[in-house]
């Protein structure tokens, strides 16, 4: 029984840190919040984040198949939508104006709730994330269907705790260097971020519209 749990454990570890790792929209803002408003501020994005993929998780590690069935069946219009809020918040990093100086946490004025829920939302607007999900579930053996109550508590609790692990490791270390960074910096970081994050979109935008009318 013993060892059932510490291969929970890990797996869903290693599932939360794999969830969180791609350095996709999300990677991207919790480093800028990071950088720009302090560690707190990028660790509560990287917060909100982690529960959208857990809300994920437990829609495929429970079975809720008319769900995913749903979005497998309307995938081509969910990567439009996804996109189209990808694209809204790369042009608003683009063009939005940096902070005037790199300042320590205190000193800048943050709201931590609103951090958490726009990373719990630009996490929830990607649903085709459960199909990295139904892999990773299956490589490291989570759920299996002889699983007690237990069992999937301690999994999905430590699906969050790895998610939670990699956005600590990552805003500790961006958090170490921003002092080094000026106003100038911080802009050009700013607007190369949302050019990553445009041209992802603008492709995906272009992907599922081809799709959705038949075209490939």
């Amino acid at each position: 029984m013993m060892s059932t749990i510490i291969s929970i454990i890990i797996g869903c570890l290693s599932v939360g840190i794999v969830l969180s790792a791609p350095m996709g929209p999300i990677g991207i803002l919790v480093v800028q919040r990071t950088m720009e408003k302090g560690r707190k501020s990028g660790l509560y994005t990287g917060v909100g984040a982690a529960a959208s993929d857990l809300f994920y998780c437990l829609l495929a590690g429970l079975g809720l198949s008319f769900i995913t069935d749903f979005i497998t069946a309307h995938q081509d219009l969910f990567q439009i939508g996804g996109s189209i809020i990808l694209i809204v918040f790369a042009i608003y990093l683009i063009l939005r104006k940096t902070v005037t100086n790199v300042k320590h946490d205190e000193e800048v004025k943050v709201n931590y709730r609103n951090d958490a829920l726009t990373g719990f939302a630009l996490t929830m607007s990607n649903p085709l994330i459960i199909f990295l999900i139904f892999p990773l579930f299956a490589r490291f053996g989570f759920p299996l269907s002889d699983f007690q109550f237990y069992h999937y508590i301690i999994g999905y609790a430590f699906i969050v705790v790895g998610a939670l692990l990699w956005w600590m490791a990552i805003t500790y270390l961006v958090d170490k260097f921003r002092s080094k960074f000026s106003i100038n910096t911080m802009s050009i970081i700013n607007k190369i971020m949302g050019g990553i994050i445009l041209t992802v979109a603008v492709y995906g935008l272009i992907s599922g519209l081809l799709t959705f009318f038949g075209v490939i």
